[in-house]
């Protein structure tokens, strides 16, 4: 083991390392102006009361004398602080870090809104974003044009943040459908389409 490289020639030179936000997403770039046995990076994350964990890896293009670009999107991440580091692995096993310089922070949203649901028309499954901007308590549910429940997504109390709800309609006929979410005095309706 042990990350010391005798030769003087670092493996891998990083020339660019930086993260970009959206809503709660993050998207790390970096960039490598030569690479010798670079069998790739291990993505790590740590917030400030856990330990450095793994994400993800993306491989390495091995032996390069010329630069390469990197991205990996960390996605649907809750509100708070965030630091990030790669673990540069050589096909020995020898590996160096690199630190993001800045932490990146995921601020809570500043509103209530839940989005349309998509795929739509879903077909039998979909998704529905939907943000909180304190703690409270959330239902949200599917009704007929009658005004009969007939599916329950959520029904418990949720942190501040960005949540995705799943409905599956594979049990439930074809038509046009209403989900509403109550979350404390926030109150929306929209409609779905279920096509199978």
């Amino acid at each position: 083991g042990g990350g010391t490289i005798c030769s003087g020639a670092l493996p891998v030179t990083l020339s660019l390392f930086y993260a970009g936000t959206e809503k709660n997403n993050v998207t790390l770039y970096w960039k490598t102006e030569a690479e010798l046995n670079n069998s790739g990076f291990e993505v790590q994350r740590k917030t400030d009361s856990s330990e450095w964990s793994a994400t993800g890896f993306v491989n390495g293009n091995g032996t390069v004398n010329e630069p390469s670009e990197y991205t990996y999107v960390d996605s649907k991440l809750q509100p708070g602080k965030y630091f990030y580091r790669l673990k540069q692995i050589d096909y020995n096993g020898n590996f160096e870090y690199f630190e993001l310089s800045l932490p990146v922070l995921i601020s809570k949203p500043k509103s209530f809104s839940i989005g349309q649901n998509y795929p739509n028309p879903s077909n039998p499954k979909c998704r529905i974003d939907y943000q909180l901007p304190e703690r409270v308590m959330v239902n949200i549910s599917v009704y007929d044009i009658l005004g009969k429940r007939v599916a329950t997504l959520v029904n418990e109390e949720k942190n501040a943040g960005i949540y995705t709800a799943e409905f599956d309609g594979t049990n439930i006929a074809s038509g046009t459908y209403l989900y509403i979410i109550t979350a404390g005095s926030f109150k929306e309706i929209k409609k779905l389409v279920l096509a199978k």
